[in-house]
């Protein structure tokens, strides 16, 4: 596993922070230990320290993967976060959305939220703002962007997309080889 370049790190945490704004950096410094990200095969992994140094003793064709994936770069070098982040991001998210109970089963196929299905909404949500997406009952769902500030949410139709989906705990199903 490698150190992350100063351009992807500086990518990474841009899109960490649409989610989590300022508190980025404590998922570095945490009470538990120190924690980094570290890069093996385009994909970034986030390990403490301590598991990292054990890490070391094992020649690198034969570690498949280490830590929790945060995500991977794309062949055009963007990340893509992946829903294994989701309980990393879900304690710190700035901006957050609840559905209803009707429209989890929707999110949770891949659909976008409707406005019918918003429950709440943080307030100072901003339009394309990275949201955490949760079940009333306070179970992180997934995450998105937002489509539409909380002031455009209150006066919108209830067809209009209010959350554009990105990723959601489904995908430990839909998608299982490539969440590796």
């Amino acid at each position: 596993m490698k150190r992350l370049s100063e351009e992807r790190t500086k990518l990474l945490f841009e899109k960490l922070s649409k989610y989590i704004g300022p508190n980025v950096k404590l998922l570095i410094e945490r009470p538990d230990g120190v924690y980094c990200f570290r890069e093996q095969r385009d994909r970034i992994y986030y390990v403490s320290e301590r598991t990292l140094k054990l890490a070391n003793t094992i020649p690198p064709d034969n570690l498949i993967s280490i830590g929790t994936c945060f995500g991977k770069f794309t062949k055009s070098n963007k990340f893509k976060l992946h829903v294994t982040a989701l309980n990393y991001l879900a304690p710190y998210a700035q901006s957050k959305i609840w559905l209803k109970p009707s429209a989890e089963q929707q999110f949770l196929y891949g659909h976008h939220v409707p406005k019918s299905g918003l429950g709440r909404i943080s307030e100072s949500t901003e339009k394309y703002q990275g949201v955490v997406v949760y079940s009333m009952s306070d179970l992180p769902l997934g995450f998105g962007a937002a489509a539409r500030s909380t002031a455009e949410c209150k006066h919108a139709d209830p067809l209009t997309t209010v959350c554009f989906h990105q990723a959601d705990i489904g995908e430990y199903i839909r998608a299982e080889e490539e969440l590796l």
